[in-house]
């Protein structure tokens, strides 16, 4: 895929940005709606899928942005594809032997990212993206999110209905080494995702490599602690 170089300039909402693309100012459609305060400053080298849709409102779209010396993806929804072909390929050692893989699978009157059948398990996993790294530390989310507590409500509720569970935190951001809950961002996703563990909810961190050519899923699962404490030996690189 062809992307535009450009330079971030602005964010005047959480659906658009003010990018410089060769000297000149365009719009550009964010498809995050996380804050990305940290990511998303001024002179920030940013990396554009132009759109030939001439109904389209913006002439862009920011799918990463330069932090770190790495490329960080902001396409909050590819963080589903990526976790589900990963899934398809075997690289993701916690999630092979299923024989029916679907994608948002409806449940009552919600969709689950992710829905895996066996001839003896089902099993939903539940899909997040992470851009905000802290000291070297991914954290989820870096905006309050109601919708994501509820989505661990849900998982919660098929568990105790006798199903295997699965939230998935994929770290987008390549300098991130290890996960914990955004408990100073949002108090209330941290404790119910503690309560998710607790009730059986599994949880997988893995991260991304991040390329212009291509985003591929790193194969290799990584640690998480859920305290409230931040990690010791955590450093930002």
């Amino acid at each position: 895929m062809d992307y535009v170089k450009g330079i971030f300039k602005a964010r005047p909402n959480r659906f658009i940005a003010e990018v410089e693309v060769d000297g000149n100012l365009e719009i550009a459609h964010v498809p995050n709606t996380g804050r990305c305060k940290e990511l998303l400053v001024e002179g920030a080298v940013v990396w554009l899928k132009p759109s030939d849709n001439p109904n389209r409102k913006t002439k862009f779209s920011l799918h990463f942005v330069e932090n770190k010396n790495v490329l960080v993806s902001l396409y909050s929804q590819q963080a589903n594809s990526i976790v589900y072909d990963a899934i398809l390929n075997g690289k993701i050692k916690e999630l092979v032997g299923y024989s029916i893989h679907q994608r948002e699978k409806t449940v009552d009157s919600s969709r689950i990212d992710i829905y895996l059948e066996s001839e003896n398990q089902q099993c939903y996993v539940e899909v997040k993206g992470v851009t905000l790294i802290v000291d070297g530390e991914a954290r989820f989310p870096d905006a309050p999110t109601e919708r994501g507590a509820k989505h661990l409500k849900e998982l919660i509720k098929l568990k105790q209905e006798g199903n295997r569970c699965v939230v998935f935190f994929l770290i987008q951001h390549p300098a991130g080494k290890f996960f914990r809950p955004n408990w100073e961002n949002d108090p209330k996703f941290s404790q119910t995702l503690n309560e998710a563990y607790e009730a059986g909810v599994e949880i997988l961190v893995y991260r991304c490599d991040n390329q212009l050519s291509g985003i591929e899923l790193v194969p290799e699962s990584l640690d998480f602690d859920l305290t409230e404490n931040l990690s010791d030996g955590i450093v930002d690189d």
